[in-house]
């Protein structure tokens, strides 16, 4: 009894799955070694499809077959060497006045008999134990060939002979040559493969050959689930590879990489599983369920989105269905990121040679609602792209809402359930033109429109639109960004349509785990109280400003500056090809301008010239202690704020040297895709989706780059870890009840500030507004009268409560009314009436930030390491609510502020952050101070001199009176000594303190 075990017998399966799904078993003797073709089949193929044109190329020659094909291949070979493989396909070549089609697409209709004629005629070969060079042992275990052309070279290790996909890689590394005419200027892609797992690459590089995984996943994790073949790779040859299929690849998906220039950079793009299985998939339902769908994918950060976002709108811009009708006249891509833009066009353009079929709306302003308006009214544009702002600003009556739209939504979020996303809904929604239909023919008849009239085409804005479909692509899907966009699962809860979840993407290699080096610092200080003055103040504020208080304090920058410089110059800075860049993320802007003022201090003081930062941040920073000065970031950078970025990543005709830090805010906190960022400094609250946005800037991989590095001075491991657990695997959330609206319309009307009478006048009132030019606003406001005089009669408590309420429905409303049919007048009105209303109240009594002034004093101040951690998930899909409110999203607190005595809180936040210190700490200071008091030169210096002068010698006085003290606490001797910045501030304060005190005394 023979066992199938041996590696042929795998191949044997390959092969065999591969003709039983279109391709024709060819000779691995055909080759021609010189040019790594296989002339047979491309002359074969050429003189088949294109009679008329060879004929007359035959002719040009003598009608010397033999010189007529050798001179064609001659051309066709330097036009591959040119231009490669992939795109001689695809464009085919020219010559002697004719153009030869070397591969047909499929065509995008069926109403060509001949277009497809000719697209059956394609030649896909398939060889085994393939030759490439004249040793006979160099040998392929199997070579895909088009029409002629080799595109895909494999290698097969069967497991029962001890050999996996392990050995199939290192064979390509090892024993093949990369600069083999075959394997690098001919073949496309290399795969490894066994019965289990597949891997590929577009470039041989010998040992530092990079092959990704081109696996399904399963379960939430690498590999590939179970198959009824018994090979879990089978879908490889099954599906990818099926004839149909892999003309499409060709056509559709693989395409050279175009840089900045507009020129090929040589790099071959090759769809990763994930993405070609999305693409597809998405097409399908499309072609088989038309229009009216909604499609979310959750792909995870630095998984390739600008791509599958590319290569999914030009599809659905020529998709067409069985009767060859388009199903979408336009695709919409609302996007706000420029790269996406430029990356759209370039894909784009390699496969649909039509100018200006993508069209870009550059800015969210009046003056581009013309464009837009031309872009949605032309034919020849196909994909438009523009941020979601722009429709805000088009006329609403262009008529364009009786067509079929794809919009396509890149990092798609809750934004998408607000007034701008009604905006884009009724310019190009069908009910919304059927509304303004309906009273345009009212007007016709001579009938005056009314309020309704207008609330008709309003409600019909929201909701779901017969004519358009969703496509939202996103990493960190909020809960309400899955429930507007989700597909509803087996139990009826909302999920993605196609995931590629952030565990798959680790374990895969595609994205590095920002969780596996986190390391923590805490930060121990001591306030005292400066005055006599002892005033009650709201717990919560006064914790808030004593915290910014510290944050800020030059001691505690300073410190944060030597844990960041340092770090980065030890453990960062030579990794990567010595190329390494780190990040400090800061919590505000005044924080970044006095972090960037920090670092450069001690690099200046500690004559460091090997590392250089930069600082990000928007508009212009006034100094609060100094409001004559300001801060900008081309001032600061002293550069334009236009080539931060660049030179901070090292982009031409920048040096990647220059820079090595970048202190931001906000800025650059998403979307900014630097692989050769490695580590970040975090002194800000991370929370939620904020944080996984923040740190995915670390995710992405670059050759050489280790593990990332995270060094956070404000938050815990664990708590990060929580922030990363909901979009760690799928996100599924609880179906939304929209019902809940009338019970928060009952909370609201239970106040009694307003009434439904007042609430249908101010509709009218508004109503006439918008309709009627003459109209001023001056009769909103008079509506809004009585209701704001009941809201200032109540007490602190209810209007904290009001507010609340009054957010929370227009939050809620603005939601629900996006992912539901709504027809009820009442809440629209509602809606339209607070969210006027609220904006018109008076801010609370002491809204905003407590400024304690001189009230606390900084006593203490120490940062320790906490330890070294991995906080890598291994969770199973997590739940949440799609209502629920996030920290920071707008939500209001609904209790009464706690009041105390600033010096019961100075004495609960020591004792929070000041655990590790003694009372002798303050001591010791109090120590110094007298020593320095009852020096004779210093009294002396004090006594005669400015206050400059006297500096000059308490300088020198300094540190000796520290040396005499030096066994009472050596933690704070060694602070002094080795903190050259804490000590140059000690230095400072207390030389200040001792003159004031000794002149005053004189």
């Amino acid at each position: 009894m023979t066992v199938k075990s041996k590696e042929i017998h795998f191949e044997d399966d390959v092969v065999s799955g591969l003709v039983n799904h279109g391709w024709k078993l060819g000779a691995a003797s055909n080759i021609d070694l010189k040019t790594g073709l296989d002339t047979n089949e491309l002359l074969d193929f050429i003189e088949t499809t294109q009679p008329d044109a060879w004929n007359q190329l035959t002719t040009n020659f003598g009608s010397d077959p033999q010189k007529t094909g050798s001179e064609f291949i001659k051309r066709l070979t330097s036009e591959i060497d040119r231009r490669g493989t992939i795109d001689v396909l695809r464009k085919g070549i020219q010559g002697w006045g004719q153009r030869f089609v070397l591969c047909y697409p499929k065509p995008s209709s069926t109403k060509n008999p001949v277009l497809t004629d000719l697209y059956q005629a394609n030649r896909l070969v398939v060889t085994r134990q393939q030759r490439y060079t004249s040793d006979q042992k160099n040998t392929l275990d199997v070579v895909l060939w088009v029409n002629g052309l080799p595109v895909v070279t494999v290698e097969l290790k069967n497991l029962l002979t001890g050999q996996s996909v392990e050995d199939a890689k290192q064979q390509y590394r090892e024993n093949r040559d990369p600069k083999n005419l075959f394997l690098s200027k001919r073949a496309v892609a290399h795969f490894a493969v066994d019965p289990h797992l597949v891997f590929m690459t577009t470039r041989l590089k010998g040992r530092e050959t990079t092959f990704l995984p081109f696996n399904q996943g399963y379960d939430g994790h690498k590999g590939n689930p179970p198959s009824t073949t018994g090979h879990r790779s089978s879908y490889l040859w099954e599906q990818v590879w099926e004839r149909h299929a892999f003309l499409d690849l060709i056509h559709r998906f693989i395409h050279t990489e175009i840089g900045d220039d507009g020129k090929p950079t040589g790099t071959i793009i090759f769809p990763r599983y994930h993405q070609w299985d999305a693409v597809r998939a998405a097409e399908t339902h499309a072609y088989t369920h038309g229009v009216g769908h909604k499609y979310l994918f959750q792909h995870s950060a630095g998984s390739g989105k600008s791509n599958t976002i590319a290569w999914t709108a030009h599809r659905l811009s020529v998709l067409h269905d069985e009767l060859d009708n388009p199903v979408f006249e336009k695709v919409i891509v609302i996007t706000d990121r420029r790269v996406l833009d430029d990356q759209l066009s370039k894909t784009v353009a390699q496969f649909d040679h039509t100018p200006g079929v993508v069209r870009r709306i550059d800015d969210a302003t009046s003056s581009k609602s013309k464009k837009l308006s031309e872009a949605l009214a032309t034919t020849t544009a196909r994909i438009i792209i523009c941020t979601l702002q722009t429709f805000s600003f088009v006329d609403k009556h262009l008529g364009v809402g009786q067509k079929n739209y794809a919009v396509i939504v890149d990092e798609a979020h809750s934004s998408q359930t607000g007034a701008a996303a009604s905006d884009l809904k009724s310019v190009l929604g069908k009910k919304s033109e059927e509304a303004r239909l309906t009273q345009a023919e009212k007007q016709e008849a001579g009938e005056p429109l009314s309020g309704e009239d207008k609330l008709v085409e309003v409600l019909a804005a929201r909701g779901n639109q017969k004519n358009l479909s969703f496509f939202a692509f996103t990493a960190t899907p909020k809960a309400k960004t899955v429930a507007l966009f989700g597909t509803p699962g087996s139990d009826g809860k909302p999920q993605p349509f196609h995931t590629y979840p952030m565990r798959q993407a680790i374990e895969e290699g595609f994205i590095l785990d920002v969780l596996k080096q986190y390391t923590t610092f805490e930060v121990y200080w001591r306030v005292k109280q400066t005055s006599d003055n002892d005033p009650e103040v709201e717990k919560h504020k006064a914790s808030s400003a004593i915290g910014k208080t510290i944050q800020l304090h030059p001691h505690n920058l300073g410190m944060r500056a030597k844990v960041i410089v340092d770090h980065y110059r030890q453990h960062v800075r030579n990794e990567i090809g010595g190329h390494a860049k780190a990040m400090v993320v800061t919590s505000s802007r005044l924080h970044a301008v006095r972090m960037k003022q920090a670092i450069d201090r001690y690099l200046s003081d500690h004559h460091i010239s090997d590392t250089k930062a930069l600082v990000a941040f928007s508009g212009v920073v006034v100094d609060p202690d100094d409001p004559s000065n300001s801060f900008t970031e081309a001032a600061m950078n002293k550069h334009p704020e236009s080539e931060t970025a660049a030179r901070f990543k090292g982009d031409l005709p920048f040096n990647p040297n220059d820079y090595q830090v970048m202190i931001v805010a906000e800025k650059y906190q998403t979307g900014f895709d630097v692989p050769l960022l490695l580590a970040m400094y975090v002194d800000k609250k991370l929370e939620g989706v904020n944080a996984v946005q923040t740190l995915a800037r670390l995710n992405r991989i670059h050759p050489g780059k280790p593990t990332p590095f995270v060094l956070d001075f404000r938050n815990t491991a664990t708590s990060i870890a929580d922030s990363f657990r909901p979009w760690f695997d799928t996100t599924i959330v609880e179906p939304v009840d929209a019902n809940t609206l009338y019970t928060y319309q009952n909370d609201l009307y239970s106040h009694q500030v307003f009434n439904n009478t007042e609430v249908d006048h101010y509709w009218d009132v508004f109503y006439q507004t918008a309709v009627n030019e003459h109209k001023t606003n001056a009769a909103l406001y008079k509506a809004l009268e009585t209701p704001l005089t009941r809201f200032v009669a109540l007490n602190k408590t209810s209007q904290e409560q009001f507010r609340s309420d009054a957010d929370t429905f227009i939050r809620a409303y603005g939601f629900l009314t996006q992912i539901a049919t709504w027809t009820d007048q009442d809440l629209e009105k509602l809606y339209v009436f607070i969210k006027s209303f609220v904006t018109n109240l008076p801010r609370p009594d002491g809204d905003g930030a407590l400024d304690l002034g001189s009230e606390v004093e900084l006593t203490h101040l120490r940062i320790e390491k906490q330890g070294d951690f991995d906080v890598s998930l291994i969770t199973n899909n997590d739940e949440v609510d799609p209502l629920i409110v996030y920290p920071g999203n707008g939500a209001t607190s609904t209790t009464d502020p706690e009041l105390d005595r600033l010096s019961v809180i100075i004495n609960r936040l020591n004792e929070k952050f000041g655990m590790n210190l003694s009372l002798t700490d303050v001591l010791l200071f109090e120590q110094f101070k007298r020593d320095w008091e009852n020096d004779p030169e210093i009294q002396a210096a004090a006594k005669a001199n400015s206050f400059e002068s006297f500096m000059v010698v308490f300088t020198k006085k300094f540190m000796n009176i520290v040396l005499t003290r030096m066994d009472t606490n050596a933690d704070i001797f060694k602070a002094i000594l080795d903190e050259e910045t804490f000590a140059k501030d000690l230095e400072s304060s207390y030389g200040k303190d001792v003159y004031e005190t000794l002149t005053n005394k004189n």
